[in-house]
């Protein structure tokens, strides 16, 4: 089984959307999500859960969490929304600054051939890779509800197309 991170900054929204909706569209992925700058054990925001609940989905267990070691030893990958959380990974948590990068840049760059999901990061020498303004999802933090509406399609969007870039193979 895979092991999947999202990681953003408060785990109240984006972190908390993508791990909602990927665990409904892929459930042979273990997901998980976290922040870079957390407060631990806080519900989502309920804008976030009017968002996810406009698209038939929930969580109501959902509680906040920040990214620690632990998470870093477990994952497979590490899926960012923003260069700064790049950059945050790479500071306190070098040792998986090779499997991160964000969601726009997985997308774009990490194919979905038959070779293991960790060769095919490796390959992509993300530890090292610039992390670029046009990387990042905005955050709909102070945002009105139809922000978050906005940012749920977006992020669902890009869900969807990463979700057939981690599976492994099954030959």
């Amino acid at each position: 089984m895979t092991n999947v991170i999202f990681l953003c900054t408060g785990n109240a929204a984006r972190s908390v959307m993508a791990t909602v909706m990927a665990r409904d569209r892929a459930p042979s992925l273990s997901i998980r999500g976290a922040g870079t700058l957390s407060i631990p054990d806080l519900p989502m925001s309920q804008r976030t859960r009017i968002a996810l609940q406009a698209m038939g989905l929930e969580d109501r267990e959902h509680r906040s969490h920040q990214l620690d070691t632990g998470d870093t030893q477990w994952a497979d990958v590490i899926v960012a929304f923003e260069p700064d959380h790049i950059r945050y990974l790479r500071r306190h948590h070098p040792e998986a600054s090779g499997i991160a990068a964000t969601l726009p840049r997985l997308i774009r760059d990490l194919d979905d051939t038959a070779s293991p999901l960790r060769c095919r990061l490796h390959a992509l020498g993300l530890g090292q890779v610039a992390v670029d303004a046009w990387e990042e999802v905005i955050d709909p933090a102070g945002g009105d509800q139809d922000v978050f509406h906005a940012c749920a399609a977006e992020i669902s969007a890009l869900v969807d197309a990463l979700l057939p870039r981690l599976a492994e193979s099954t030959l």
